[in-house]
């Protein structure tokens, strides 16, 4: 696994390949390649044994030409200024492309949850909540769930939200808990569009995927939910992993069994009559579809030369770094970048969001089926992009259609002062 790209300057590099088809002033290229904020703090909490710690929080907003700023809350040691500018970023893109009425922002704090009790997991969370406060609001910046955080963590921020503005807004964050004010159809929604956007990538290049392998790298909730939505549609899922490593099994999976397995020993490892196999080996594996699920840069420029599969789906967010991407487009592999294929989460945020400022709640029957909606038209758009424009690879295309969503965003608006 490359540890070495920077993923804001593979962000800047990817808004510039696309600027080249995109007619828009260079001055607001720039603009799109920079967050218009960045808090950075440090948040000091009690421990259980009274002591006191200190960690290190951020949250960037990088563009609100079409909205309120979107985006996560990841818990994880390697959450840096420089990650969250481009998860930020590629949230801004992401809403675009799929045309959801938001900009792009993200947050995190750099610890490893594993090191805390859950009272001092809800002190580092309302902590970071109270630093929040002046940014967030319902139709300011709207956090939700990302990796390492979950219902739990968004619901301390809710209520911590709502207790410092003596009000009630449950529309300030998403991915909450249904008695909460949150979605049916939220927990899946990211593993959703996922297999979504694999089964519209099979049928585009002409090929069936009910037979086809499919190797899970990330076996996270977006991983595990796209693992099972795949086998439903006829896919034979022959390898997944975590931060552990992986388990291989040619003859397939049965990803709610592996699911089960991981909730009761902490990792897919050991799973029975399967053979164990490591991430950087899961993903040179001859499969018809590689899914990386876990971080950004699990894939380079080196391991891209040995990837076996036709066609990548990236589940987690920028898991290719750029130099795998030109590696891969010389080898004709397809990619269905980030920015569509894990929509899903924040499209379903936003029927939470609309949901909430409704106060009127969604069937998960039709939460799935404007999900499907909105997924399949961005694709289709993705697809007519790349068709009709010499861009290099899909996720070209697709930065393309984001950027031009915002430019005409912006013009519209104008600029001032």
């Amino acid at each position: 696994m490359s540890s070495e790209a920077n993923p804001f300057e593979s962000l800047r590099e990817q808004v510039d390949d696309a600027a080249a088809v995109v007619d828009a002033d260079p001055g607001v290229i720039e603009r799109l390649k920079n967050p218009e904020r960045v808090l950075e703090t440090n948040l000091t909490f009690e421990r259980d044994d009274g002591t006191l710690e200190t960690v290190r929080a951020y949250r960037s907003q990088f563009n609100g030409d079409r909205g309120p700023y979107k985006g996560g809350i990841r818990y994880h040691p390697a959450v840096t200024r420089d990650e969250v500018k481009a998860l930020s970023g590629w949230m801004a893109y992401k809403c675009a492309v799929v045309d959801v009425p938001y900009g792009g922002g993200k947050g995190g704090i750099a610890i490893d949850p594993a090191d805390y009790s859950e009272r001092e997991l809800e002190r580092i969370t309302r902590a970071f909540a109270t630093e929040l406060r002046p940014l967030i609001g319902e139709d300011r910046d709207i956090p939700a769930p990302d990796v390492n955080t979950g219902q739990r963590e968004m619901n301390w921020i809710k209520d911590t939200y709502e207790i410092l503005e003596n009000t009630t807004a449950p529309g300030v964050i998403t991915g909450k808990a249904l008695d909460s004010g949150g979605s049916e159809g939220r927990v899946e929604a990211t593993g959703r569009s996922v297999a979504l956007s694999a089964r519209e990538a099979f049928d585009w290049l002409g090929r069936e995927l009910a037979g086809s392998t499919v190797a899970v790298q990330g076996y996270g909730n977006a991983g595990s939910v796209a693992a099972k939505l795949l086998d439903e549609l006829g896919a034979s899922v022959v390898a997944v992993s975590d931060s552990s490593g992986g388990v291989h099994d040619p003859e397939g999976l049965d990803p709610r069994d592996v699911k089960a397995h991981k909730a009761e020993t902490g990792s897919v490892i050991d799973y029975p009559e399967s053979d164990g196999v490591t991430n950087d080996e899961l993903l040179t594996l001859d499969v018809d579809c590689l899914v990386p699920a876990a971080l950004e840069n699990a894939v380079d420029g080196d391991l891209a030369a040995d990837v076996a599969a036709d066609l990548i789906v990236e589940a987690a967010n920028g898991p290719l770094t750029p130099d795998a991407d030109d590696v891969l487009a010389e080898r004709d592999v397809h990619v269905v970048p980030d920015i569509l294929a894990n929509a899903g989460g924040v499209t379903v945020s936003y029927f939470e969001w609309v949901q909430n400022r409704q106060r009127f709640g969604w069937t998960e029957e039709r939460v799935n089926e404007e999900l499907e909606r909105v997924i399949t038209e961005a694709f289709d758009t993705l697809v007519d992009t790349y068709e009709s424009n010499e861009v290099r690879n899909l996720r070209t295309a697709a930065y393309v259609v984001g950027i031009g969503r915002i430019v005409n965003a912006y013009d519209q608006a104008g600029n001032w002062p």
